[in-house]
């Protein structure tokens, strides 16, 4: 619940920015008259902002809650409330701060401003604690995303191995790019080159004819389908563009189950027309949807799907287009 809590505040915390400049723009309209006598000598920054941010906090939700006459989830309307009062509640103290107290400091006000924001949203007040769990927080998502990446790799090559197609990292690739090993066209391998600096792609799909090797497939690796699902579908669109097989893995897939999501990955809706991936194998799922499938950790569904991915490719690429399925 507290790892929540810290992706919810570090999502708020990352526009506070952007409000703030806000918040000063509109000042032009805002009288500043520094005539209330909170003079900044050992001004007690944090325990003024605790009190506005309070109030105005208080004062919002409560004119949200009155005002509500729909009959929508009770719980969804809260959380919306919740989210505008905090808007508010910065904007206000901000723009009485720098009206009411003589000479504020404006890095003071906002730093104070910042520490009730966390202590409201986690009940914590040390920074250094907050910190910390942000920190083994963001070293979680840095780890397990790799180690994920890794693990696909080793199971995709166990059932790939005595084919002529293969799976490998992005470092991987980049070596046989540095070596001249790879095979692919220019054009290619210069797109494949723009992959790697972005750190678009996590794994690629190498097929190898003769003694060469070609870049066949571009992979996305993901512990959760809603983790920057939007991001991630524009890079894979533009690798089907330009004629690459795009495919994605992911360990939780609970959010497929929501139109939106499915829609990101076959299409038919207004939002997403067109499919966002070749296929997507899915860990959670038992039924396949369209060109979502389920995955076990035997990857032969995958190795299937590989196989005949690497043989359009290579005798017809000119129609290995976003809408080419495997059968």
């Amino acid at each position: 619940m507290f790892l929540i809590l810290i992706g919810q505040y570090k999502t708020s915390m990352n526009k506070l920015g952007m409000l703030f400049l806000h918040c000063l723009h509109t000042l032009g309209g805002f009288r500043l008259k520094n005539s209330s006598n909170l003079t900044n000598m050992e001004f007690d920054y944090y325990k003024y902002c605790l009190s506005t941010y309070q109030k105005e906090y208080n004062r919002c939700y409560k004119q949200l809650q009155k005002a509500y006459k729909g009959k929508a989830s009770l719980e969804k309307k809260q959380d919306e409330w919740a989210k505008e009062s905090q808007k508010s509640a910065i904007r206000v103290s901000v723009m009485k701060g720098l009206n009411e107290i003589e000479n504020p400091s404006v890095s003071e006000l906002w730093s104070a401003l910042y520490r009730v924001h966390l202590y409201k949203k986690s009940g914590i007040k040390d920074l250094d604690t907050i910190q910390k769990v942000i920190n083994a927080d963001e070293s979680w998502k840095k780890s397990s995303g790799h180690a994920f990446e890794e693990m696909i790799k080793e199971l995709a090559s166990l059932t790939l191995e005595g084919t002529d197609v293969s799976i490998i990292l992005q470092r991987d690739l980049n070596t046989l790019i540095k070596a001249g090993e790879l095979d692919n066209e220019p054009r290619d391998i210069s797109w494949l080159k723009d992959q790697i600096k972005g750190n678009i792609f996590d794994l690629y799909c190498i097929v190898t004819i003769g003694d060469k090797k070609k870049c066949f497939g571009c992979v996305q690796c993901k512990t959760s389908i809603r983790n920057r699902v939007t991001r991630d579908r524009e890079p894979s669109l533009h690798a089907m563009q330009s004629y690459f097989w795009s495919i994605a893995f992911v360990l939780d897939g609970d959010f497929l189950k929501l139109p939106k999501f499915k829609a990101m990955v076959n299409g038919g809706s207004k939002e997403f027309p067109t499919n966002g991936w070749h296929g997507m194998y899915v860990f959670s799922e038992k039924e396949s949807a369209d060109r979502i499938y389920p995955i076990a950790v035997d990857f032969e569904l995958f190795k299937s799907h590989a196989i005949q991915a690497a043989k359009q490719w290579k005798e017809q690429r000119q129609w290995f287009n976003p809408e080419w399925k495997t059968v």
